[in-house]
């Protein structure tokens, strides 16, 4: 399984979120030691009181041209993994992410 899964509505993605990283952008794809997939992520953003969280929605919502509403955290809220679904069309999302970093 790569970083990005299809679900029934759209796309979920597991995350490893660096707060306070000096800028906000996608960083591409990294396999774990346990050798799973994430997709690299960091913000400006400071870890407390969910503010790494909303900077993180708010980079992926443009990312995927979408509103941040259709962004969940569904897993990991105070982890540096996070699970993230995106609702929308599962195709169009997956061939951003699959455009961009493979």
């Amino acid at each position: 399984m790569g970083a990005w899964s299809a679900t029934p509505d759209g796309l979920a993605i597991v995350i490893r979120l660096t707060p306070r990283g000096g800028r906000d952008s996608l960083d591409g794809v990294e396999t774990l030691a346990d050798g799973r997939q994430v997709l690299k992520a960091r913000v400006r953003a400071a870890p407390s009181e969910g503010e790494a969280n909303a900077a993180l929605i708010a980079l992926l919502a443009a990312e995927f041209q979408v509103s941040r509403s259709q962004i969940s955290l569904t897993a990991g809220a105070s982890a540096r993994l996070k699970r993230i679904v995106v609702r929308g069309e599962t195709a169009r999302l997956a061939a951003q992410l699959q455009k961009r970093f493979c």
